[in-house]
């Protein structure tokens, strides 16, 4: 059997976008990059996790052309002091990465956390709805 090759997917998933590069393990040189919209017409619909299926199938097809055969990911919300949660995007293009015949190695969480940095936004009482 031919000898595996592994690259990084990092995937950025805010509320607003979703982005996913993939590099070599180092992180040096940037293999494949797609960002929400350059798959879908509408600015709303760029975190959706059918652009990200639509994304991730992208990706896959361009980094397996390079012959990669695995991916480990890194996941990466906005953090800091906005959202830690990732967007919906995140979790759609995990389980397509993994369906497009890529092996998938580590998920790992690279959101920022903040070390007392700026004070949010919201004012005292948190934004109310």
């Amino acid at each position: 059997m031919a000898e595996e090759r592994w690259a990084v997917a990092h995937i950025f998933s805010s509320f607003n976008n979703t982005m996913i590069t993939v590099t070599d393990i180092t992180g040096a040189e940037t293999l494949a990059k797609v960002s929400g919209g350059m798959v879908v017409k509408a600015a709303r619909n760029e975190s959706s996790p059918y652009a990200a299926m639509q994304m991730a199938s992208k990706v896959a097809e361009q980094v397996l052309a390079k012959g990669i055969t695995g991916v480990h990911i890194r996941v990466r919300a906005p953090g800091g002091n906005h959202h830690r949660s990732p967007g919906t995007g995140a979790q759609a293009a995990i389980r397509t990465l993994a369906r497009t015949g890529l092996r998938i190695g580590r998920i790992e969480d690279a959101t920022p956390l903040p070390h007392d940095g700026t004070r949010p936004k919201g004012g005292n009482r948190g934004r109310r709805i």
